[in-house]
């Protein structure tokens, strides 16, 4: 998933959760920060205190995504949850849509709530498993189950598409490309390419339409040679009221941090069906996110949504180098945020995934 359901979308379902506008401002700003966050050095304070910034991801030309070790403690843990099912190593690493491993990992998150970094691990756990909607039938593990056969890769609702939809597609699917290297003609560009320039990591031969929530489309496994097909619309959907339903969880642990009793989910549905299914770019679905909680279709009010600052935590991470004192770290959201990371890898490759027979790191 991207910018517009990581944040803009997480933070209009923690709304109507009940969940106050600073606290799903911080969640829905963890959400996103997950996949902002590149950083792997460590911040330092004045008075000796240090902690180190682990990274929750990597740019998408990063030599890092070829590391087999950063593979298992990045993308495995934050983007693609193994859902543990078939009998080899390399099925059971296939990310799963609402499997039991992440339904298992909302219940951990909820056990933290009282913890002071309960918001920003509320948010990044929203991030893990909105992703298990977008990334099943994928690994975060370099991996041949990754693989599909050249030119199979196909937009099923093409002709729902305005023809400036299936340019910009056009575009971004070329561009996608590019960014590995590859410049011949967009007719000769396939699978295969990015298949051997990401090391068969990820999505990456299927470009971004896992990402995009109005695409329904389809891909030939090359391993299995089976045709799968993902309906992003009803995926998306769906999440968007799991998410709701965690947030509300969330909210009747922690009635401090609302605002409101919950919205059910059935009454914003089809707004958030809408926003969904719009065939458009992501900044006019962030358009529809915004303009739809300021008609007060999401909460019931009109309000609007924050603008997420891709540099905000980032900056505010760097500047504690320049802290006299390490303990006023505890009040600060980047801090908390990499607690709550630390606390998610420990617990996914530690507990979670060797309790159902899988080791990864």
């Amino acid at each position: 998933m991207q910018l517009d359901m990581h944040y803009y979308g997480t933070y209009a379902l923690a709304r109507a959760a009940g969940i106050a506008p600073d606290t799903a401002t911080t969640i829905a700003t963890a959400a996103q920060f997950v996949d902002d966050n590149s950083a792997d050095s460590a911040v330092e304070f004045k008075d000796g205190g240090k902690f180190l910034t682990e990274a929750t991801a990597h740019h998408v030309t990063s030599a890092e995504n070829l590391i087999k070790d950063d593979q298992r403690s990045v993308w495995v843990p934050f983007h693609f949850l193994p859902g543990c099912d078939g009998e080899h190593y390399r099925e059971k690493l296939l990310c799963k849509k609402n499997s039991s491993n992440a339904q298992e990992l909302l219940t951990f998150a909820i056990t933290l709530s009282d913890r002071p970094y309960a918001p920003e691990l509320i948010g990044a756990t929203a991030h893990i498993f909105a992703d298990t909607f977008a990334h099943y039938d994928f690994s975060g593990v370099s991996c041949r189950m990754n693989y599909i056969d050249n030119s199979s890769l196909t937009i099923l609702n093409e002709n729902e598409f305005s023809e400036g939809i299936k340019g910009h597609i056009a575009k971004r699917k070329e561009s996608f490309f590019k960014k590995f290297g590859f410049t011949c003609s967009l007719d000769s560009l396939t699978s295969f390419s990015a298949e051997t320039l990401s090391g068969g990591l990820g999505h990456g031969a299927a470009c971004t339409y896992p990402d995009r929530p109005y695409l329904k489309w389809s891909f030939v496994r090359e391993e299995t040679d089976e045709t799968i097909e993902h309906n992003n619309q009803e995926d998306f959907l769906e999440a968007c009221e799991e998410l709701h339903k965690f947030f509300v969880r969330f909210g009747t642990e922690r009635k401090d941090l609302c605002t409101h009793e919950p919205i059910s989910f059935e009454e914003i549905r089809s707004h958030v069906k809408t926003i969904i299914s719009t065939p458009a770019e992501m900044e006019k679905r962030i358009t529809l996110w915004t303009s739809t909680c300021e008609e007060g279709k999401i909460t019931g009010k009109k309000e609007s949504i924050p603008t997420y600052s891709e540099s905000g935590w980032n900056d505010e991470r760097n500047d504690l180098n320049h802290t006299a004192h390490s303990h006023e770290a505890l009040e600060q959201s980047p801090y908390r945020f990499y607690q709550a990371s630390a606390a998610l890898r420990t617990f996914i490759l530690r507990d979670l995934l060797p309790k159902r027979g899988l080791i990864v790191a």
